[in-house]
């Protein structure tokens, strides 16, 4: 189910270069301008940049901004150490016929981008609901663009997806509790 999930996807890539530019841009530039929007919303929503002194309101809101990219960077952490135990073939490397349409190194599961990006979604989600759904759609705009790319399996990204949430879910957690 894996590889027929993957082979629906991946059919996508290779079909012109104006998808596989898109598609590239999406897996592999898209992820960039996320984190730079995760951040400037975190800014702008509290209003650091217009308020009269914002050092020191980024100093009162910094644990917020600490929060969110270091259960996404600790998330991250996690999906290596998973990768490095499992040791997860990419589907270039896994299937005779893919052809990535960029190199990448390493293993696959679970994908590093998913659970990065996924724990930066429920982390802004679980502090503002609305903008959470959209980092969300993001998340799942680049796990997918890796899908097609032919970097990942879907249970890479589905893998990462979950981790990312979990480890979000339980840095939330455990902050509320102190």
């Amino acid at each position: 189910m894996n590889e027929t999930v993957f082979f629906f996807f991946y059919n996508l890539a290779h079909q012109s270069v104006f998808l596989d530019k898109a598609i590239i841009f999406f897996a592999n530039i898209f992820p960039f301008a996320v984190v730079i929007l995760a951040g400037l919303f975190l800014l702008f929503h509290h209003e650091i940049i217009r308020a009269e002194n914002p050092f020191r309101v980024f100093w009162q809101k910094k644990k917020e901004i600490i929060k969110v990219f270091g259960t996404s960077f600790l998330a991250y952490f996690v999906s290596e150490i998973f990768k490095f135990s499992l040791r997860t073939l990419r589907p270039s490397l896994a299937l005779p016929d893919v052809y990535a349409l960029f190199a990448q190194g390493g293993y696959a599961f679970p994908s590093g981008h998913a659970t990065f990006f996924s724990a930066l979604a429920f982390s802004i989600f679980f502090l503002h609901k609305k903008a959470g759904y959209i980092f969300m759609v993001f998340a799942l705009l680049i796990g997918l663009a890796r899908i097609v790319a032919g970097v990942h399996f879907p249970i890479d990204i589905l893998g990462g997806f979950i981790l990312g949430g979990l480890v979000a879910y339980i840095v939330a957690y455990f902050i509320k509790k102190a």
